[in-house]
């Protein structure tokens, strides 16, 4: 019964993170972004269960309070994500010595990428209830007021009209795959604190792994490319291709992390050198990020801490595990 309690206490938090947002303020805002940790939290520390009626409770809760159809998509945004996540994370088997075997990182940051993706189509189909012109609409209003933010309508900062209903439609049209980017980063983000927090109080069921050796499968590489032929069809489904292929980009680029990681470790000077890294990412507002990516495809594709690493044997291509 544990699981249950622990799963009403989570479901009712994470409702109050959600719900907050109707203040329309900052720290709402920053509350409303917190709001899939307790699901992450009790889905890791309890069961998986516990992960699945905090989804119900915290869906019921908002329906209660706000409406049916913002219960329905806190279920399907904020809290089925984050306990599908959690169960992958908690997924092993044993092999012929009684070793567990848990779900490979690599395998998980896939995962992550995939449900990024399908979440995104999921709101917007949620908030549009299907239409793309809806969507194409809404997306262009937001594009159209970053564009305003990044450059004045007069003086030097100022665009060309027409090149700036250009820019507007192209970020427009990339706003599926620049939104993944984002979302992919949080998820992993959530997934690591949520595990860090859940391993320090002893609650975490696998040991704590080494992530700086994760490593996607090369099939992920063939699915990328299958995302971009998608994002040249119409409609939500180029949206879905748009989406996949932002959020495969994002997690590439943090496996071209994990790999720096992985090669520095042991070297004289690593330290100034992830931090000069970041600030570097932090500086050219992510987009070092590209670099990363295409460094952490080839990495994937061929084997480059196998084939140029340090002395050190590099990670090899996890196991398949069944879900």
């Amino acid at each position: 019964m544990n699981f249950l309690v622990a799963g009403i206490g989570a479901g009712l938090v994470s409702a109050l993170l959600t719900a907050v947002i109707v203040k329309a303020t900052l720290l709402a805002g920053l509350l409303y972004l917190l709001a899939p940790i307790p699901v992450l939290i009790v889905s890791l520390g309890w069961n998986h269960r516990s992960g699945l009626v905090a989804a119900v409770v915290g869906g019921l809760a908002i329906a209660a309070f706000l409406s049916p159809m913002s219960g329905l998509g806190f279920v399907i945004i904020t809290a089925l994500p984050a306990w599908w996540l959690a169960y992958l994370a908690l997924l092993g088997r044993q092999d012929a010595n009684g070793v567990i075997e848990w779900y490979p990182l690599g395998r998980l940051l896939a995962w992550i990428a995939a449900t990024a993706a399908l979440t995104i189509v999921a709101a917007s189909l949620i908030s549009t209830g299907g239409n793309f012109d809806a969507f194409h609409q809404s997306a262009r209003r937001t594009a159209e007021t970053f564009v305003n933010l990044q450059f004045s309508s007069s003086g030097p900062n100022s665009l060309d009209p027409e090149l700036r209903s250009e820019l507007i439609d192209l970020i427009a049209v990339l706003t599926p795959f620049l939104s993944t980017q984002g979302f992919t980063f949080v998820l992993a983000l959530y997934l690591w604190a949520a595990a860090k927090i859940v391993s320090a109080s002893k609650r975490l069921p696998r040991p704590w792994p080494n992530v700086c050796e994760l490593m996607m499968p090369r099939t992920m590489s063939l699915v990328l490319v299958a995302a971009i032929v998608l994002a040249s069809l119409g409609g939500f489904i180029g949206m879905l291709g748009l989406a996949l292929a932002g959020a495969l980009f994002m997690a590439f680029a943090l496996q071209g992390l994990a790999a720096i990681h992985d090669r520095t470790r042991g070297k004289p000077g690593r330290f100034v050198l992830l931090f000069g890294l970041y600030v570097l990412i932090f500086m050219t507002q992510g987009v070092l990020f590209l670099v990363l990516s295409l460094f952490g495809l080839a990495d994937t594709v061929f084997g480059l801490r196998n084939r140029f690493g340090s002395g050190k044997p590099g990670p090899k291509q996890p196991p398949t595990l069944s879900i």
